[in-house]
């Protein structure tokens, strides 16, 4: 009797493990079927969160509406500047800040006679050309002060406040560094520049971290006009370097008049036939050219893109806006016939626009809205609600948004 019933135990276990009705085959078919309906339904939500997304970056605006509107009184002699998220108005009698509700943040009185101004994210430095005070200001309030010996001919100011200042010093021309976060009359950095040595300084760029300064030169040799992008770094790096130079770049019979930095590790230069890009965080490296035979009319870039507006040649529109990446890559070519005061790039969209007209785009080609504003406007500023604007006008801050 025992061994029967050890026969059927062994039997009915064999059974168990090796036939297709087993019940370990029954519990791995029942979770296969759990994981392949839960990988379906994922599958499904990717499909249907990318076709919403999709959606909604071809989706085309047909009207824009003000949904929030504050008074203000803006004189007519003070120009606006985007300072981070607020507005920053100055003219020869001072500066102030005000937030996208009309409300003031921080006054600053003075007297100049040709007020420039620098701006870095949400840091802006104030000077006077031909002065020797440089004011440095965040949406915040006032930062520092900035005394010179020598009067100003031009000022950069970086996201953390440092401060650089071109100085006339009648032979030589010299470019000073400043920490822009107290009052001061010290330098930190002091470069001389001179025709017969380095050359003549065209422009500058300072890196958001304040750490990098990019400069072009001008210079002849030999009865050769050159240009030179200089990269000098003032971290641990550009200590072991003879004067914090880095690394540079020579072109031949060509003017550099324009140099800056994207990021913290990407910049640019537009000459009168090319554009040049630099990579690199501590000694940036020339990455890619593009050759141009057509007069720039303007340039416009952020963090990610630049882009170099033409006359349009072929005739379909007035103007063509050529837009790179950081890797000086063409992203896309963008046709437009309104006269443009200003052509902003923020996230994926590129935003023209003028006193009273609005153009939207973006790279990827999709025209998503055409429009007037409702006053003229002096000031459009994105927010970080995609698709609301802030906008500036003489009498009010409105927040438009398109519907």
């Amino acid at each position: 009797m025992s061994n029967v019933r050890d026969y059927l135990k062994e039997r009915e276990k064999r059974t168990n493990n090796t036939t297709p009705g087993g019940y370990k085959d029954k519990i791995r078919t029942h979770r296969l079927s759990i994981f392949y309906r839960g990988a379906l339904v994922i599958v499904l939500i990717v499909a249907l969160v990318g076709f919403l997304i999709m959606q909604w970056q071809n989706k085309v605006f047909t009207e824009s509406v003000n949904v929030n509107s504050a008074p203000v009184t803006i004189v007519q002699s003070a120009k606006v500047e985007k300072l981070g998220q607020n507005i920053l108005l100055y003219s020869k009698d001072g500066a102030s800040c005000m937030d996208n509700n009309g409300s003031a943040l921080w006054n600053q009185t003075f007297e100049m006679q040709s007020p420039m101004v620098a701006v870095c994210g949400n840091v802006a430095a104030i000077g006077d050309y031909n002065g020797r005070t440089i004011y440095v200001v965040s949406s915040t309030g006032q930062m520092g002060t900035v005394k010179t010996n020598l009067p100003l001919r031009d000022i950069e100011v970086s996201q953390s406040g440092v401060v650089a200042a071109v100085l006339d010093d009648s032979d030589v021309t010299r470019i000073l560094l400043y920490d822009g976060n107290a009052d001061t009359e010290t330098s930190i950095v002091d470069i001389k520049a001179s025709m017969d040595k380095s050359g003549y300084p065209v422009n500058l760029s300072l890196s958001p971290n304040g750490k990098m300064l990019a400069i072009s030169y001008l210079y002849v040799d030999d009865g050769e006009m050159k240009s030179t992008v200089a990269f000098f770094n003032f971290g641990e790096v550009g200590k072991n370097e003879s004067d914090n130079y880095v690394s540079g770049y020579d072109y031949l019979n060509t003017i550099v008049p324009y140099v800056q930095f994207m990021n913290n590790s990407a910049a640019f230069a537009v000459s009168d036939d090319r554009i040049i890009f630099f990579e690199g965080a501590e000694k940036p490296a020339n990455i890619a050219s593009s050759l141009i035979g057509e007069e720039i009319q303007s340039v416009y870039y952020n963090e990610e893109y630049v882009g170099l507006v033409f006359r349009d040649r072929t005739g379909a529109s007035v103007y063509r806006l050529d837009v790179y990446n950081a890797t000086g890559s063409k992203v896309c070519s963008r046709f437009f016939d309104i006269e443009y005061t200003d052509i902003i790039f923020h996230k994926d969209q590129i935003i023209i626009y003028n006193d009273m007209d609005c153009r939207i785009c973006n790279i990827k080609g999709v025209d998503k809205f055409s429009g007037e504003f409702e006053k003229p406007v002096s000031l459009l500023v994105p927010t970080s609600s995609t698709y609301k604007y802030t906008v500036v006008t003489s009498s009010s801050i409105d927040t438009m948004e398109l519907k």
